[in-house]
């Protein structure tokens, strides 16, 4: 079973996609990953990476989409979790694609949903809590960052939303919820 897990930072698609992970098996692959390990892989790809993202640049879709054939060619487990890709609708068309030649198809794409202000108070929220415990906050953690964030996902990510809906393969599902019950709703989509 092969799924995207779409939502704006902070909506939890990290944790509930180690939950997927851990519970079904499932390989994650998150786009962010595998550019750090194919930075230092020394492959031929690895090295076309390193020199872009040494350079500053932006890693193109093709080279995103090279790298995300190299993991479906391997151990599949129980499907793929694509996380932080597609951001774009032309990810999301090449992304078809790539699973249309492997004989592959994208099962569920499953979009935690969240009221803005709701999730930056949540989050700062959270980051003041890891300080008071002694701990450290991610350096984005704060209202400006946030909204900063959140505006670009709403630019860039969001004609995903219609164009997977239009398609039949969006469900939603309350991503502010308690983080077993955004589990449990996403098993229910999974196992429907």
């Amino acid at each position: 079973m092969n799924i995207i897990l779409l939502g704006p930072p902070g909506a939890g698609k990290g944790t509930q996609a180690q939950k997927l992970v851990d519970g079904r098996n499932m390989v994650q692959l998150s786009t962010g990953d595998m550019l750090r390990e194919a930075k230092t892989s020394g492959t031929e790809m690895g090295k076309k990476v390193a020199a872009i993202m040494d350079a500053g640049e932006l890693v193109t879709d093709e080279i995103v989409i090279g790298l995300i054939e190299e993991k479906l060619d391997g151990p599949a487990g129980g499907g793929f979790i694509f996380d932080g890709f597609p951001r774009t609708l032309a990810q999301a068309d090449a992304l078809g694609d790539l699973l249309a030649r492997k004989g592959q198809t994208l099962d569920h794409v499953i979009e935690l949903q969240v009221n803005d202000d709701v999730l930056v108070d949540r989050i700062v929220n959270r980051a003041k809590e890891a300080v008071a415990a002694g701990g450290t906050a991610r350096a984005d953690d704060n209202e400006e960052s946030l909204k900063v964030r959140l505006m670009e996902y709403y630019k860039k990510t969001s004609p995903l939303i219609g164009y997977y809906y239009a398609k039949g393969d969006l469900t939603g599902v309350d991503g502010l919820a308690a983080i077993d019950a955004v589990e449990a709703s996403i098993a229910a989509v999974l196992d429907a």
